[in-house]
């Protein structure tokens, strides 16, 4: 009789501490990030706008999906590669279908406390980036394959006192 209570305040104990997501997800999602050609500097910035990491191509980012309590996180990669256009990837979040499976398995308690606070109810996509760099239009410019057309509110004083006049 006392093993069959114990049995059953155990399983009940479990039912009660998990979540589903949490238990599929687990922590940080891994993004792989790569670019063609390679040996891009990736710098990964939060929805705070603030640093996260910086890394070469290629590599794989363990990101955090929780920026609060049922509030997810995004990110925003920025791609920069010598002689070639800087490029940015948006990583959004969306609530993952795990997190439903807390009506039938995990109850309230996953669904409104346990992962809500691991941030385990949210997921990043895309999951895996592949980002092409094309050459800069300065490297175009430099190997003498084409012009430049730019209006003078987007150019420094720098460039502006290295400009020529052609007519």
């Amino acid at each position: 009789m006392l093993k069959g209570i114990f049995a059953v305040a155990t399983l009940s104990a479990l039912s009660v501490l998990s979540g589903c997501a949490t238990i599929v997800h687990g922590g940080p999602r891994a993004i792989s990030v790569a670019s063609a050609p390679a040996g891009a500097k990736v710098s990964v910035f939060d929805r705070s706008n603030t640093l996260v990491m910086t890394n070469t191509t290629p590599f794989v980012a363990q990101l955090p999906t929780k920026f609060g309590y049922f509030k997810s996180q995004n990110y925003r990669l920025v791609f920069e590669m010598p002689e070639h256009t800087t490029a940015e990837v948006n990583l959004t979040s969306s609530v993952s279908g795990w997190y439903f499976a807390n009506l039938v398995f995990g109850g309230a308690i996953g669904m409104l406390i346990v992962d809500p606070l691991t941030g385990a109810m949210f997921n990043l996509s895309p999951e895996k980036i592949d980002q092409s760099l094309t050459t800069s239009q300065a490297q175009i410019v430099r190997d003498r394959t084409g012009f430049l057309v730019v209006l003078s509110s987007q150019i420094t004083e720098n460039e502006r006192a290295q400009m020529v006049r052609v007519n």
